[in-house]
């Protein structure tokens, strides 16, 4: 029996990232699935970390326990290096990737403070999207093709957010309207 045999399919969540007019918007879903089950309807997988003073916007995907360990390693970075969210993400990821207990854990992060917007992944990614937007998760390439296209608009960073959020649910099965919202400004 392979490892990924040994645990049922949980499925579930989108999280987008949009940066515009001087705000970044990070919303998420609210619904988690064990294969065709749901089993959540109201998770929250945004959250608000202020370590020292420093407010970041955190959105996951992935194992809810594996992110939890994820964010609190975040938060210990920042707190060692308080403002410099780049140089945070790339430790954290360096030790996700390095660590033995670490790379086992299956999940991603959105992370911003405001002024940068980062993707950190298992694999030691950090990434920096184009077109300031960042989705993850089993309905993310619907968020990001939603959101790219309502770019262009004069709809607010909140509302391309949450109008990304809801096309996705539409179409996505492990996606509901269920958004938890979050809002930073640069």
């Amino acid at each position: 029996m392979s490892e990924t045999d040994k645990f049922p399919g949980w499925h579930g969540t989108t999280i987008v990232g949009v940066k515009k007019g001087g705000k970044v918007v990070v919303a998420g879903d609210g619904q988690v699935s064990l294969g065709p089950t749901i089993i959540k309807g109201t998770a929250r997988k945004v959250r608000r970390i202020s370590p020292g003073g420093y407010d970041v916007v955190c959105g996951f995907a992935g194992s809810t326990a594996d992110a939890f360990t994820l964010l609190e390693r975040l938060e210990a970075k920042l707190e060692a290096s308080p403002g410099k969210l780049a140089k945070s993400c790339v430790e954290l990821a360096k030790d996700w990737r390095m660590d033995k207990y670490l790379r086992n854990l299956e999940a991603m992060l959105i992370v911003t403070d405001g002024a940068d917007l980062f993707v950190i992944t298992g694999a030691g990614d950090v990434l920096e999207p184009e077109n300031d937007i960042a989705a993850i998760g089993s309905g993310g390439n619907f968020a990001l093709a939603a959101a790219r296209a309502l770019m262009d608009t004069d709809q607010d960073a909140e509302t391309i957010a949450r109008r990304a959020l809801t096309i996705a649910a539409e179409i996505c099965v492990y996606t509901n309207g269920n958004m938890t919202v979050e809002v930073i400004e640069s």
